[in-house]
């Protein structure tokens, strides 16, 4: 989508839509106060009434709700819902009054955002339509020529997010742990601050990176250890991004029930949050110095799968014993970040679709984020904030540690008691950073089905702009 900025009325930019914000009890601008269907406007939040000036493009009011609660969130979701209208409308192009915020920044940044996933649509394997299917090609946003930043910033991340979002619902025979380990090599080929490296899966076992290797040899397709190293500059800690690369997750041995385990292919939605992040990181040109580590594998049930009961030796050296096969995200997140660690990530953050139990905990709305630092772990929840990806901390204690112990090895991959699964999960990943700063990012809720007006029901591309955003908070 093109998006220019411009200081100039609605009525001179020739677009084929122009939209308005409208907050519950204000009155339209007086231009177009007595225009028909001006009298029908509403402020309540996410209303849409059209309206039709005596020239210049017809109007759409779109209905912001109460001042006092206006935030960049909302102005996201009233882009979101702009858009649509807009598509429905056949009108290929729109412009935006920027509404008025408090801060023109942050609403050019919600009104981008909002309106470039908004449009996302994804219909790559979808027959040829017998008609076009409407799609609104170009924003233009009348605001100040200040917010030029922050409108650059929000079409990189969001452009980002949805090439995570196309990544997540690919189907699984396309997207497979050599398709993913392919975008990452055609990130690094398209800037030259990036470099990959990519393990195939006699390298993983030569460097007997146990979790990868024994999650991947259930099935056909090679895993992959897929590294990339962003070189910014920058005097801050080389920060390591590690994201979970499940391209398919059939639970292995410990098989999941059949309903509804063809979105399993989303569960490299880390992963896939983490590639794009650093394609945008480098879009961008941050300075900071970057490793980003995404172990990709499918989770299949053969023969030579893992079983339940084996004894695997992670990458850090550590044993485990493999009491559940679906608990398999933990086992590559484990040779990932001791891996990123020894690269010489010094702050490291993890994202993953880890556990069903954040689901039950925080339901679409939040990601859970636990972790060893309380520094990193507040910048994660606050760049969360800024980019509208919500997070909730949950803790770590022994006696959650104490339930990922061994009873033959150092470590078992499924706690003791079913309480506290998030937490559990996260308490064993603790197991392979040492001391070096760790959180992680439990999106198994927020990956999927968000329901948000802007990702919709299905791939969600949670984490790109939060990634990016802690990021630039680390060249500040």
């Amino acid at each position: 989508m093109k998006i220019e900025i411009k200081q100039s009325e609605a009525a001179e930019v020739g677009a084929d839509l122009a939209a308005i914000g409208l907050y519950e009890g204000e009155a339209l601008p007086a231009a177009v106060a007595g225009a028909p269907g001006a009298a029908a406007a509403k402020g309540s939040f996410k209303s849409l009434s059209a309206v039709f000036p005596e020239s210049g493009p017809r109007l759409l009011v779109v209905g912001l709700g109460k001042h006092e609660e206006a935030d960049a969130e909302r102005l996201r979701i009233a882009a979101a819902v702009a858009v649509k209208e807009a598509a429905r409308l056949e009108a290929g192009s729109l412009a935006w009054q920027l509404p008025e915020l408090g801060d023109e920044a942050a609403a050019a940044e919600a009104i981008v955002t909002g309106t470039i996933l908004g449009a996302y649509r994804f219909d790559r394997f979808r027959a040829e339509p017998d008609e076009p299917v409407p799609e609104v090609e170009s924003l233009t946003l009348l605001a100040p020529a200040a917010v030029a930043d922050a409108v650059e910033l929000a079409r990189v991340c969001a452009v980002a997010q949805n090439r995570a979002r196309d990544l997540q619902s690919t189907p699984a025979n396309f997207a497979t742990p050599g398709f993913l380990a392919a975008r990452a090599e055609e990130i690094a080929a398209g800037a030259e601050e990036i470099t990959a490296e990519i393990l195939g899966r006699e390298q993983i076992v030569a460097k007997r990176m146990g979790g990868l290797a024994a999650v991947g040899q259930g099935g056909p397709e090679d895993p992959r250890m897929i590294v990339l190293r962003y070189s910014g500059g920058g005097s801050g800690p080389t920060l390591g991004l590690v994201g979970k690369g499940v391209t398919f997750d059939t639970g292995g041995i410990s098989l999941k029930p059949g309903a509804g385990m063809q979105e399993m292919k989303y569960d490299m939605s880390g992963g896939a949050a983490v590639l794009e992040a650093v394609a945008a990181i480098a879009e961008l040109g941050l300075a900071l110095e970057l490793i980003a580590v995404v172990p990709s594998t499918e989770n299949m049930p053969s023969g030579t799968a893992v079983k339940p009961g084996d004894i695997i030796t992670q990458y850090n050296g550590k044993t485990v014993e493999v009491n559940n096969t679906d608990a398999e995200g933990r086992l590559i997140l484990a040779d990932a970040l001791a891996y990123a660690v020894e690269l010489g990530a010094e702050r490291v953050v993890d994202i993953a679709t880890l556990t069903g139990a954040v689901v039950i905990a925080l339901g679409s709305t939040f990601a859970a984020v636990i972790g060893n630092d309380d520094a990193l772990a507040d910048e994660v929840i606050a760049a969360g904030e800024t980019t509208g990806e919500l997070t909730w901390r949950l803790p770590l204690h022994p006696e959650f540690k104490a339930m990922m112990k061994g009873t033959f090895a150092d470590l078992s991959n499924l706690g003791s008691k079913r309480e506290a699964g998030t937490i559990t999960a996260a308490s064993f990943l603790e197991e392979f950073v040492d001391d070096t700063p760790w959180a992680h990012i439990d999106i198994a809720g927020t990956a999927w089905d968000v329901g948000r007006e802007y990702t919709g029901k299905d791939a969600s591309g949670y984490g790109v702009r939060l990634l990016v955003e802690l990021a630039r908070r680390q060249t500040a």
